[in-house]
C-alpha cells in the first residue's frame, strides 16, 4: 500500500514583506481650489422689553458695527485680499476684476480703484504714526524709483517717483512716499524732522540735506554711500581694464568678508571690528585709488568708477564709525525691486492720488513682510478695528505691537485649541 504523501508546508521567508498601511495604500496629496467670495450678514442684536409683552411694544435693533467703508458692500476680509492680490502679488485690478468674476462677484475695476483708495483713506492716521515712529531712527535707508504716472487732464504718460524710507532696528517700518517728479522738494519735506544718519546713493538731490545748520554750523543729516554702487563700476569696468578693476574688486571683497563675519556682532564689537580691520584696508584701497586716477582715461569704465569713488570717499568710509551703520544701501534697493516687478503688471498709476494711494498701501504691506507677518491677516483685522478704535491707541495697530499683541493671546489658548499662523 503507497505511503501518503507530506503535505508541503510554505517556508516563511527571511524578511517577510509587510503587511501595507492604509496611509501607504493612499499617500497624501494637496489640493487646493479657489476661495469663495461670499456674501455674510452679521446677526443683529435686538432689544427686547421685559416678559410679558404688550402686544404694541416696539422691538429696538442694536446700532450696526461700523464698517471699513461707510455704507459700504465689501467686508474687511475681501478689501484685505483686494489690497494684497495688488502690492503682494502684483495683480493689476483688471485681472482681479476676471478673478472675482470667476466667483460670481461682478466688480468693476473702477469700483475696485475706489475700494483702495477708501482703505488708504482709513489707514492714514496708522500710516503718518509709522512715518513718525520711523523718523526718530538713528538711520535710515532710502532709494526711489520711477512710475508711470498718468495725466488727469490730458491722459498722457509722465514720469512719477516712489521712494522707500527704512527705519532702523527699533523702529521697524517700511514707509513709501509718491511724488510727481524726482525735485529734491521731495526728500526735503520728507526728511524735514529727521535728524541722523542716511544711507543713499549719490543723486543730487540729497545734497542740500547734508549741508550745515546755519544756528548750530553741524549736520542735521549724515550721508551715508552705498558701497555696492561703488563696487558695481568696478565690476562694470572689467572688459575695459581687466586688472585694476579685479584689484578694486578684491578690496572690496575683503571688506564684505569682514562685514559677513561680524553679522551676529553687536553694535560694539562691529565697530571695533571695523576700527581694526576694515580701516587700514580702506586706507589701502584709497592710496591705490589715488596712484591709479592717472594712469586710466578719465571717461574710461575705470576712470569714472575711481572717481566716483574718490568723490564720495569720505561718505564710503563712514560705515566705519559706527557699529549700527550698514556698508551698503542693499536693504534699500532691494524693497525698490518690489515696485520694479509690480509696475511690470499694473503698468501706471492713474493719478496723484493713485501715487498716494499706492504708498500708503504699500507701507504696510512691506513691513509686514519686512517682519515676517501674514498681510491679509493683519490687514482684515486692521480694517476692521479702525472704523470704531480709539485715536489714542491707535499705536496698537502697528504691525509689531499687532503681531505682539496676537501672539501673546495665542499663547494663552487652552492647548488643542487650533491657531491661525501669523507669519508666512
Amino acid at each position: 500500500m503507497p505511503l501518503p504523501e507530506p503535505e508541503l508546508q510554505p517556508i516563511p521567508p527571511s524578511f517577510p514583506e509587510p503587511t501595507p498601511t492604509p496611509a501607504e495604500a493612499e499617500p497624501e496629496r494637496l489640493s487646493a481650489r479657489p476661495p469663495p467670495a461670499d456674501s455674510s450678514q452679521r446677526p443683529q442684536p435686538q432689544t427686547q422689553p421685559h416678559q410679558p409683552l404688550d402686544p404694541g411694544a416696539v422691538v429696538i435693533a442694536a446700532p450696526k458695527p461700523a464698517m471699513p467703508i461707510a455704507k459700504g458692500l465689501p467686508g474687511a476680509g475681501l478689501l484685505a485680499h483686494l489690497i494684497v492680490s495688488k502690492c503682494v502679488d502684483h495683480l493689476p485690478l483688471h485681472r482681479m476684476e476676471r478673478v472675482y468674476q470667476r466667483q460670481g462677484l461682478f466688480l468693476h475695476r473702477s469700483t475696485l480703484c475706489d475700494w483702495m483708495a477708501a482703505c488708504a483713506k482709513l489707514l492714514q492716521p496708522l500710516y503718518d504714526l509709522m512715518v513718525n515712529v520711523v523718523m526718530q531712527s538713528r538711520s535710515l535707508h532710502t532709494d526711489d524709483t520711477t512710475v508711470k504716472m498718468q495725466e488727469l487732464v490730458t491722459h498722457l504718460l509722465s514720469t512719477a517717483r516712489l521712494w522707500v524710507y527704512l527705519g532702523d532696528a527699533a523702529h521697524p517700518y517700511n514707509v513709501f512716499d509718491f511724488t510727481i517728479n524726482r525735485k529734491r522738494d521731495g526728500p526735503q519735506k520728507f526728511l524735514a524732522n529727521y535728524q541722523g544718519y542716511l544711507h543713499a546713493d549719490a543723486f543730487s538731490g540729497y545734497d542740500g540735506l547734508y549741508l550745515p545748520d546755519p544756528r548750530t554750523a553741524a549736520a542735521r543729516i549724515i550721508e551715508v554711500a552705498c558701497n555696492a554702487h561703488a563696487r558695481r563700476k568696478f565690476y562694470e569696468a572689467r572688459g575695459t581694464d581687466v586688472l585694476p578693476s579685479h584689484q578694486a574688486l578684491a578690496y572690496y571683497r575683503q571688506l564684505y568678508e569682514l562685514e559677513r563675519q561680524a553679522k551676529d556682532f553687536n553694535d560694539e564689537q562691529r565697530l571695533q571690528m571695523r576700527q581694526e580691520l576694515s580701516l587700514p584696508i580702506l586706507e589701502q584701497f584709497h592710496e591705490w585709488l589715488v596712484t591709479q586716477r592717472p594712469e586710466v582715461l578719465p571717461k574710461s569704465p575705470m576712470g569714472e568708477a575711481i572717481s566716483y569713488a574718490l568723490n564720495n570717499w569720505e561718505a564710503l568710509r563712514r560705515y566705519t564709525e559706527a557699529g549700527f551703520l550698514a556698508i551698503d544701501n542693499n536693504v534699500a534697493e532691494r524693497e525698490m525691486k518690489r515696485i520694479a516687478i509690480g509696475r511690470k503688471n499694473w503698468l501706471t498709476v492713474g493719478s496723484p492720488r493713485g501715487g498716494q494711494t499706492a504708498a500708503v498701501l504699500f507701507s504696510f504691506t512691506s513691513t509686514c513682510q519686512r517682519l515676517d507677518v501674514e498681510p491679509w491677516r493683519y490687514l482684515r483685522d486692521v480694517l476692521a478695528r479702525l472704523p470704531s478704535h480709539p485715536p489714542e491707541r491707535l499705536a496698537e495697530l502697528l504691525p509689531d505691537e499687532w503681531v505682539q499683541t496676537q501672539r501673546t493671546a495665542a499663547a494663552a489658548e487652552p492647548p488643542g485649541d487650533e491657531v491661525t499662523p501669523l507669519s508666512g
